[in-house]
């Protein structure tokens, strides 16, 4: 890791505000949705922030930048932004393009709080500048694999499609179930058709099938194949990346988008601050904020509160991690070194594997807590 020069001040040239860079996939190729909801959480809590008098009297301002989904325009976008003298960075939603973000706020000294990716190997050597809200990937979906087990499951199926992050997913859940009996095998989303997906699935013994692909190509036609296929009737469907959680899977599978069980990061009640930023996302939204809103919050959250107690100079910003304890929308928030992990890691946040309920697709079930 190269040692980086002095940091300029996040405050503006006119002296009217502090900055932080938020990094949000908002168009396509990248999940638009939870990118919205990610930055109305984001926006909120700026809005919160100000509302309440700001940064030592001055004005916090979110400036925002599309990742697309694009690791290469993730990088760009820290450099532009660390020119921009940004105190920090937030967000980020897909695990892939956060590793590229956090790798280039590792080599530029910018602190990085990142909101919602999950890849364990958000940078490939420890780093003090990165910290993270989001489970990392091992442990969520160990959890997942839990459920599984609990619920009868031992020989698995994935629709896979090439990713780290799915490479990620395939590894942690052949490594957690091997040990207790069960069994992974790998279907190519990409090689196989929906209906041949269907017929390898009828071919093999698996009783569950998890979607490890993208939304909503090719999720969205596989599930309704698998649905529709008589020969796949008692064929349990996951998604553990938790595409179900968005309205826009509801929208576009109706019925068959239920009873398909994923990960949600919130706990079983929500704090009393969460239960005010609820209501509030909703009217933003529009519609029921997802877990990834949350996050969003969260995140400007605690680095309110770091700019707060620490000032804006980068290097403060990032020694203060091990030192954070923020009350957020669902829990405490500290930051610690995890095993395994090369960021600065809430090691607490609540981790559920939540449904559609099929009775009433708009009302979730919580299966399993973790």
């Amino acid at each position: 890791m190269s040692t980086p020069p002095p940091s300029p001040g996040a405050e503006r040239a006119d002296g009217s505000s502090f900055r932080i860079g938020a990094l949000v996939p908002l168009t396509r190729p990248g999940w638009a949705e939870a990118g919205q909801h990610l930055l109305a959480g984001l926006e909120l809590a700026v809005r919160e922030v100000n509302d309440a008098g700001g940064i030592g009297g001055r004005p916090l301002e979110l400036v925002v930048r599309d990742t697309a989904a694009d690791p290469e325009k993730a990088a760009a976008a820290v450099d532009e932004l660390a020119r921009l003298g940004v105190a920090a960075l937030a967000g980020e939603y897909h695990s892939v393009v956060a590793r590229a973000a956090a790798a280039r706020a590792d080599a530029l000294g910018l602190p990085f709080l990142c909101s919602s990716a999950v890849l364990d190997a958000l940078t490939e050597q420890p780093t003090r500048w990165v910290a993270r809200l989001a489970p990392p990937q091992s442990r969520g979906w160990r959890i997942y694999a839990d459920f599984l087990l609990g619920a009868g499951h031992t020989r698995i199926a994935v629709a896979t499609q090439p990713s780290l992050y799915w490479a990620s997913g395939v590894r942690i859940l052949r490594d957690h179930l091997a040990p207790r009996g069960g069994t992974v095998t790998e279907l190519d989303a990409g090689a196989l058709t929906p209906a041949a997906l269907c017929d390898e699935l009828a071919a093999g013994r698996a009783r569950a099938l998890l979607l490890l692909v993208g939304h909503p190509d090719p999720a969205v036609p596989i599930v309704r194949s698998v649905r529709h296929d008589p020969r796949l009737a008692d064929v349990l469907i996951g998604a553990p990346a938790g595409q179900p959680e968005f309205a826009g899977w509801a929208a576009s599978l109706g019925d068959d988008g239920a009873a398909i069980p994923f990960l949600r990061y919130l706990p079983e009640r929500l704090t009393p601050l969460g239960v005010r930023v609820g209501t509030a996302l909703r009217e933003r939204l529009a519609e029921a904020p997802s877990f990834v809103a949350f996050e969003g919050y969260d995140t400007v959250t605690v680095l309110a509160d770091v700019l707060r107690a620490h000032g804006t100079d980068r290097a403060r910003v990032a020694e203060a991690w091990p030192r954070v304890a923020v009350e957020g929308t669902r829990g405490q928030i500290r930051f610690s070194r995890t095993p395994g992990i090369s960021v600065w890691q809430w090691a607490r946040t609540p981790v559920q594997v939540v449904d559609r309920d099929p009775a009433e697709p708009g009302r979730f079930r919580v299966l399993h807590t973790g």
